[in-house]
């Protein structure tokens, strides 16, 4: 919705209101102000944008999680990196069901621009390397699959690389 610096500028400028009002001795509104200025903080760091995609993803809501990304119109100058990473996840995981070619190229650059948990690592991999046993690239599929098994502390993935295993042993 703002840009990331105004997001900062309105954190300090609310901060200041905060301390403006522990020196007059409103002691509750300058706690209520500093934890105003907290939540501009966490969304500098986290894009409501792309926490309300991720809500509409896990209602399976496809069509509702890309009018939320489409609202972010330039996304190298509005977003940080790690921001970057996951808007072009969520793209990647919305287009997967259609052109895997582009999906591909999502989930690469989600990749190199980085995500913060290894969990959505560990499930751009595995989209890649599904991705590469549908173009017949077994050996990338292979090495996409390790990494993504070493990335699945969790094993909450174990039941898809099982699958995906199996389903590379007949190509």
């Amino acid at each position: 919705m703002f840009n990331k610096n105004i997001k900062l500028v309105l954190a300090g400028a609310v901060l200041g209101v905060a301390i403006w009002q522990f020196v007059e001795g409103n002691i509750g509104n300058g706690i209520m102000f500093i934890l105003l200025s907290l939540i501009f903080v966490f969304l500098y760091f986290k894009n409501e944008m792309i926490l309300l995609a991720f809500l509409r993803l896990r209602k399976q809501d496809f069509p509702g999680a890309k009018k939320w990304l489409d609202k972010i119109k330039n996304p190298e100058a509005t977003l940080t990196q790690k921001q970057q990473g996951y808007y072009w996840y969520l793209h990647g995981l919305m287009v997967s069901q259609t052109n895997i070619t582009q999906a591909e190229k999502f989930f690469k650059r989600a990749i190199k621009l980085g995500l913060s948990m290894d969990q959505d690592l560990a499930m751009a991999k595995l989209n890649l390397a599904g991705i590469a046993m549908t173009k017949r690239r077994k050996r990338e599929a292979t090495n996409l699959l390790a990494e993504a098994k070493k990335l699945d502390k969790h094993g909450m993935l174990k039941d898809q690389m099982k699958m995906m295993k199996q389903q590379m042993k007949k190509i």
